[in-house]
């Protein structure tokens, strides 16, 4: 074969067919033995087109996430709605994997296969911790607020009595003395630390305080569902808990707390409050009873506790 000159013979291997022999070997792709090959060797196929490279799959969208979801945030495997019960195994089917993220309809996330919390039953969590810190508040600062009150009330008197007379505006109005100024700073310091104490080891180790264990709702990560650890619990209750400090400043502190309750009302997707947005978590439902793992392999004993 290595005397054959370059040119189209039958190929060997099947003589319905002919290709082009270079001297060498054979080159190109096959042609029918009675169609009319070209003058010389047969054109050079183009490579084929590289593979795009693969997503990963830290910025692919979870099943079920919302419109829009960022690339760029970590994802959880788990975040998604599960199917409905005899629901078909459809593929491109929403709840199911690799089912596409614009949807005709509102898909609401599922952390870790939770069901994220209601805003009613996080009101009335915040409120029962309020209850519970208030209790705090008074066996530990229940003396320096006696002593503010007896300071207070000639200060109290003295200003409803220019009020019913008609000098309001009289210029030997009563002012707060140096030692109401330092107790009321010190209950606020006292109360802003009670707070801490009762509200971030609870959320670091157990993800509740009294009010969410009541309401069955916890706080998670929204990377894993591991304990978020005292910093990050730390870092979501200073964002609302500081604040206490200047309650003085014309309920400034208040207003500033006030708004940061009522943001999840403005995240649909996730229902973050900016306290939430700070540590990365969120809040979900978590009845003791009932828990639903998603990530649990076979045999697991988790989400049986």
């Amino acid at each position: 074969m290595s005397s054959l000159p370059p040119g189209w013979y039958k190929d060997p291997a099947d003589t319905s067919t002919q290709r082009y022999w270079d001297g060498e070997g054979w080159l190109g792709k096959a042609l029918p033995a009675d169609a009319t090959p070209p003058d010389g060797p047969p054109p050079e196929e183009p490579p084929p087109a590289p593979e795009p490279p693969p997503v990963p799959a830290a910025q692919q969208p979870p099943p079920g996430a919302p419109r829009g979801w960022p690339a760029t945030q970590p994802v959880p495997p788990s975040w998604g709605p599960p199917p409905a019960p005899g629901a078909p195994n459809m593929p491109g089917a929403p709840n199911m994997p690799g089912a596409p993220v614009a949807f005709p309809y509102p898909v609401q996330a599922r952390p870790h296969g939770y069901a994220l919390a209601g805003l009613g039953p996080r009101l009335m969590a915040r409120i029962l911790d309020i209850l519970a810190v208030l209790v705090l508040n008074v066996v530990v600062n229940g003396w320096f607020a006696y002593q503010f009150a007896r300071e207070f009330a000639p200060y109290w008197r003295a200003a409803m009595e220019q009020a019913m007379t008609g000098n309001a505006f009289a210029g030997d109005q009563p002012q707060p003395t140096a030692r109401m100024e330092y107790l009321l700073w010190t209950m606020l310091i006292i109360a802003t630390l009670l707070w801490l104490l009762y509200e971030a080891p609870s959320i670091a180790s157990r993800g509740q305080t009294l009010g969410k264990r009541i309401m069955h709702i916890k706080v998670m990560g929204v990377d894993n569902t591991e304990p978020i650890g005292f910093g990050r619990a730390f870092r979501r209750w200073a964002r609302l808990g500081l604040w206490t400090l200047v309650w003085g400043c014309a309920g400034l502190g208040f207003l500033l707390q006030l708004i940061d309750c009522a943001s999840p009302l403005f995240d649909q997707r996730l229902r973050q409050a900016l306290h939430d947005k700070t540590a990365r978590t969120v809040v979900v439902e978590f009845p003791p009873d009932t828990r639903q793992t998603v990530d649990a392999g076979p045999g697991s004993t988790e989400g049986r506790r």
